[in-house]
């Protein structure tokens, strides 16, 4: 029991330690073209890496919403047979990856295509596992009777979805918020109806090249190691050079005006939502935005927004609000939940609160309170190679300073009233706010 409490206590103390070192971010870039970001962390034997593609959703051609998602999740299902080696059907991929002690899968948002790779370091064991996720990545075993069969499942999810206030909500307040843009469309049974296997092969065909990958590793190898896991990885995918423009996406259209919609639907709740689009992941209001908005709705039981909605007028248990920038404006939103006979007053409420804070910002206190909570909760978004992994890929995609995490805080402690009043007048407007409520007429 005492040696027990004494490795907690070293591991505590690792922790933090760990968390508040200088974490030196090492870059390069493959012989195909791809870009490589490196933490080196040799705490563990473990590596965790993170593959990105511009290939998300915006990427979904028209009328075919959903395409992008399919495209990665079904490499999961299977491996054609490729270079001598055999077929994997999706029982046998599974057990492969049991096998080595590893994990890897992928997904697909709005802005990215997106594969992560868990493994042991251990030379013959990471080996394997990179090789499968090479192939996996690049061979998967598309097939009709596949994509079928998997078209069906996702239909009826989808259908069950629709039964669930809150989904039905947000999805009418994005499509509200990008009524010309991707970020507001939704997979709909009409659209996955219209993806046929072909698109599945021609979207990775197109997007999946190596030229265009970021990978993001964090782990127990140096730089040797990193580049040559990184090799490995896309050894497989096409590397052609010069690498081929997909060609930019448009930003979505401002709103010019405001909205209010109701959409009657029978729930014991009713779901309310506020907001528009805002600011893009590279606008220099990034942080006087995030630390206004733990003010105002991102600092839980400390922010405006719970203070009045629910202390105060205890209209609802849960309310925030929060930004999403990405590589287009995301949106702004403030939203909770509350009984049906509620929900004018809180939507009202909320609007209130949104506009007094866009007019005249947070008081002294305030941001004093939110720069402290802000800079002491930095240790935990952090403190595993996994938080380190998420921080690191959105420091490739986004082409931020290498030195980010570095300077967080003390871009974090820089930001003055002014800043943040500034910065919310710029980038929202009540003249120009969507607001919706779901719920019983």
């Amino acid at each position: 029991m005492i040696r027990f409490r004494l490795y907690l206590l070293g591991l505590s103390l690792w922790l933090t330690t760990a968390s508040h070192a200088t974490l030196p971010i090492q870059t390069f870039a493959t012989d195909s073209g791809a870009k490589v970001y490196l933490i080196e962390s040799h705490t563990l034997p473990m590596v965790d890496v993170q593959i990105d593609f511009d290939a998300g959703s915006r990427r979904d051609p028209a009328g075919k919403t959903g395409l992008a998602s399919r495209v990665a999740s079904l490499t999961a299902k299977g491996l054609r047979a490729q270079g001598g080696l055999a077929a994997l059907d999706e029982n046998q991929l599974g057990e492969a990856w049991a096998d080595l002690g590893a994990s890897f899968g992928g997904g697909a948002g709005d802005d990215r295509m997106s594969f992560k790779l868990r493994s042991l370091t251990q030379a013959a064991l990471l080996s394997q596992a990179v090789e499968l996720a090479a192939r996996q990545m690049a061979h998967p075993a598309y097939s009709t009777p596949q994509w079928e069969e998997e078209r069906a499942r996702d239909i009826a999810a989808l259908k069950e979805s629709l039964t669930r206030p809150a989904t039905v909500a947000q999805e009418r307040f994005m499509a509200a918020l990008y009524p010309d843009h991707a970020y507001g469309q939704r997979v709909t049974e009409a659209s996955l109806r219209a993806i046929a296997v072909e698109d599945l092969m021609r979207f990775h065909r197109q997007h999946l090249l190596a030229c265009r990958a970021k990978i993001s590793i964090v782990g127990a190898l140096n730089r040797q190691q990193a580049q040559d896991l990184a090799r490995q990885l896309l050894a497989h995918l096409p590397q052609p050079r010069p690498c081929p423009s997909l060609g930019p996406v448009a930003d979505p259209s401002p709103l010019r005006q405001a909205q209010d919609i109701q959409v009657p639907f029978d729930s014991a709740q009713s779901q309310v939502f506020l907001g528009q689009p805002a600011h893009k992941r590279s606008d220099p209001d990034f942080f006087p935005l995030l630390v206004g908005n733990h003010i105002l709705g991102g600092g839980g039981f400390v922010s405006r927004l719970t203070h009045q909605v629910r202390e105060q007028r205890g209209l609802s248990y849960s309310v925030y609000s929060y930004f999403a920038p990405a590589l287009h404006p995301g949106p702004f939103v403030a939203g909770l939940q509350t009984r049906p006979d509620q929900a004018t007053q809180a939507l009202q409420l909320t609007r209130d609160i949104v506009n007094e804070f866009i007019r005249h910002g947070p008081t002294e206190q305030e941001l004093k309170a939110a720069q402290d909570n802000l800079i002491g909760g930095f240790a935990l978004r952090i403190d595993s190679n996994r938080k380190l992994l998420d921080n690191l890929a959105n420091i490739a995609w986004y082409d931020l300073p290498a030195n980010y995490l570095d300077t967080w805080t003390q871009k974090v402690q820089a930001v003055t009233r002014q800043d943040i009043q500034s910065a919310f007048q710029r980038h929202l407007s009540s003249q120009k706010m969507v607001s919706l409520i779901l719920g019983p007429v």
